[in-house]
């Protein structure tokens, strides 16, 4: 396997996810929280204007302007697509390589609690992912190949992923998920490191995978307006089942909608306040075993 040369963390692609802020501006007055003898770490805060105004972002999502496509393209003048054009010029140094691996770290509205977000199954991150499992059980593993086109920053190179943690509300800080992500982040890195030394821990583990399916927007009418809520069995509940026959929304004359779907899926993020605008009330999961 090829060396890790350098890592990149990122805080703050939105601006008002106050976790992933903090940590990287603790780990830029704190550089030797991060160090490591084998690989170089790069703290970088995301969205910057955004950051300053506590906003999720100033003219579109960040997180979506990081196609090819859009990054070459000179005529995108939004704050965010120059914004990333300058991230990704900070993450390839000239005569530097691209960053081996990005962490992207987010939070969320929806009870998420420690999740690791994968655009596709990379033996490297699997192995990873059943390391962080087996001293946290409380780490969850999510595979999304559909990020890997969306314009997200963890498609920048190979080993990009997300962090993403929750419940915590927009722009506020909680201690406890703060210090979680943060020894996450420390293990990460030591892992890392242990790559690069050839001393992997060995790891014998059946890995626990949430592969993205679908999203499923709330019930509108015909003029986009919402007409239903999360059910209350359903609020809070990511990772749990949802099965065929089982309430998923709740009118507002307090009428069931039933999950209308062939077979047991697993949801998250669940009512995630940044995805009303984007027609997503959850993502559905299908559950898998696999042997790393």
């Amino acid at each position: 396997m090829s060396q890790i040369e350098r890592v990149a963390i990122v805080g703050g692609t939105h601006g008002n996810e106050l976790t992933g802020v903090h940590l990287v501006k603790k780990f830029q007055q704190h550089p030797n929280l991060i160090n490591k003898q084998s690989l170089e770490t790069l703290v970088l805060l995301g969205n910057a204007k955004a950051i300053t105004e506590g906003k999720r972002y100033i003219d579109k999502d960040l997180n979506r302007c990081f196609s090819n496509q859009d990054l070459q393209n000179p005529n995108l003048l939004s704050y965010e697509d120059k914004r990333a054009k300058e991230i990704k010029q900070i993450l390839q140094p000239q005569n530097q390589s691209f960053a081996d691996v990005i962490i992207d770290l987010h939070s969320t509205t929806a009870n998420m609690g420690l999740s690791l977000i994968f655009c596709e199954m990379h033996p490297l991150l699997l192995s990873l992912a059943a390391y962080l499992s087996s001293i946290n059980p409380l780490v969850r593993v999510c595979i999304n190949p559909q990020s890997k086109e969306g314009g997200f920053l963890r498609s920048l190179c190979e080993l990009g992923f997300v962090i993403e943690v929750g419940a915590v509300a927009q722009n506020v800080l909680n201690a406890e998920l703060f210090q979680q992500t943060e020894q996450l982040i420390y293990a990460i890195l030591d892992y890392f490191e242990w790559c690069n030394q050839g001393n992997i821990p060995q790891i014998n583990s059946s890995l626990t995978l949430y592969q993205y399916i679908s999203t499923i927007d709330y019930p509108r009418d015909e003029r986009g307006e919402i007409q239903a809520m999360i059910h209350p069995h359903v609020q809070f509940r990511d990772y749990h089942p949802l099965n065929p026959g089982e309430p998923i929304f709740l009118t507002f004359a307090g009428k069931n909608i039933l999950y209308e779907g062939v077979s047991t899926v697993y949801p998250i993020f669940i009512n995630e306040a940044a995805y009303y605008e984007k027609g997503i009330a959850m993502h559905l999961t299908q559950k898998q075993q696999k042997v790393v």
